[in-house]
């Protein structure tokens, strides 16, 4: 029995009409980035595995349990990336970004891989939309780069989400020489978790000793009324986040940009710093996250770098999508404007140089090769959603003019060459 081959495990296939979706969001990103002053930057879709276990910590699941890493033939362990910030950081390093002009500003459009449990909206391949910023630590900025993402959904025409806001307070030692905020936090954190440690599930209690922020993230509900009575990082922050903290909720009152504070909001990667932030969105379930973001002042550092300051955001891309739809916010658009009907043999090669010169005005057109009676080709037109039938028979190349149909209204116009050209150029922006 032959093997029958299907898309591995948590991958899937994007077909149309649904991948017209997916440009369709896609082109608005780059709309929007543009507006913006961000660049594209692409990036290779694997890197030394040691860039992720450095930048990501090699503790944590994604490194541990998620990555797709393998050795090289010269014995070099890669991994597909799990994520892009440690890959834009990396290529900021190494092509030397700070020497150019003002602050960078980089998106990237692309597939990641984590190997974790397939469920709604989430896969083994993903898919994410993300924008970094590095050279700057004003609060404006974060400001700025919220409201991007923001204006971005926006613009998709999803309604109805959530910003959520918090600061993971500062790593790095004072001026003054004091320790940083959260080191602090976390020690008072730590505590207080060992205290209540037999409360936890497994997986709450293993991160007690190995990142007790991501406790306060955790989903389990019988772990909830514990969790709510823990310490918040917000009542420990130093002079200095704390400052910086209140100048980006000013900065957002001062956009009318609406958000909540959620100090259960936490980043379980240890390079992320201060301004943290999620965004919710309806028709996902529980688990309806579809953008994190953050601060990572000591991710450049980290990896070898000079010090740099950067925050940044990935959304994904299939949860964008799957809320989109969910909602009724986004339907497939109708992509072909053209099928031509040719009657006759004569009319076959006028069509076919018709063809030509309609599809270098920007025209989208089907061009039929086999001969078929008029009534079954309109039909075809329909099955394929055109929104014009050109009919092109002995009558038309007599007169020298065309055959317009309507398709959905069914109502006829003969034009010439130089008409169609202009109003079906027009209509499809070409």
């Amino acid at each position: 029995m032959k093997h029958r081959f299907q898309a591995v495990k948590g991958t899937r296939d994007i077909l149309p009409p649904e991948s017209a979706l997916w440009n369709q969001v896609e082109q608005t990103a780059r709309r929007v980035f543009a507006a913006y002053n961000f660049q594209e930057i692409r990036l290779p879709l694997f890197e030394e595995t040691e860039l992720f276990a450095r930048s990501v910590g090699a503790d944590t699941d994604i490194v541990s349990k998620e990555m797709y890493s393998f050795e090289d033939r010269d014995g070099t362990s890669v991994s597909l990336r799990p994520e892009a910030t440690a890959s834009v950081v990396r290529a900021y390093i190494e092509h030397g970004l700070h020497t150019r002009p003002g602050l960078v500003k980089l998106y990237y459009i692309g597939p990641m891989f984590r190997r974790e449990r397939p469920q709604k909206g989430r896969f083994r391949q993903f898919y994410q939309i993300g924008a970094e910023v590095l050279g700057s630590d004003h609060p404006t900025l974060d400001a700025e780069v919220i409201e991007l993402v923001l204006v971005f959904i926006e613009r998709c025409g999803l309604k109805g989400c959530t910003l959520y806001l918090n600061s993971l307070g500062c790593r790095e030692p004072a001026p003054s020489g004091a320790e940083g905020c959260r080191p602090k936090y976390l020690a008072v954190l730590r505590e207080k978790l060992q205290k209540v440690k037999d409360s936890l599930g497994p997986d709450s209690r293993r991160r007690v000793d190995t990142n007790p922020l991501r406790v306060l993230d955790s989903k389990v509900e019988a772990e909830q009324p514990v969790i709510e009575k823990l310490p918040s990082i917000l009542d420990h922050l130093c002079p200095a986040c704390r400052e910086h903290f209140d100048a980006v909720q000013q900065e957002l009152k001062d956009r009318g940009i609406a958000y909540e504070i959620n100090w259960r909001l936490v980043r379980g990667l240890d390079y992320y710093t201060r301004t943290t932030f999620e965004i919710t969105a309806p028709g996902l379930g529980a688990q309806d996250a579809v953008c994190g973001g953050g601060r990572y002042d000591g991710l450049a550092e980290l990896l070898g770098g000079r010090a740099t300051k950067g925050i940044g955001w990935a959304l994904g891309t299939d949860r964008l999508l799957l809320a989109l739809q969910q909602t009724g916010a986004l339907e497939a658009p109708q992509d072909l404007d053209v099928c031509i009907v040719w009657l006759g043999s004569a009319a076959r090669m006028r069509a076919r140089e018709l063809a030509r010169r309609l599809r270098d005005a920007g025209v989208s057109l089907e061009l039929p090769y086999e001969k078929t009676k008029l009534k079954k080709a309109l039909g075809r037109a329909d099955q394929l959603g055109a929104r014009y039938a050109l009919i092109i028979g002995e009558n038309e190349l007599a007169q020298g003019k065309f055959t317009l149909r309507e398709m959905q209204s069914g109502t006829q116009r003969a034009l010439s060459e130089a008409e169609l050209l202009r109003e079906l150029g027009a209509a499809s922006g070409g």
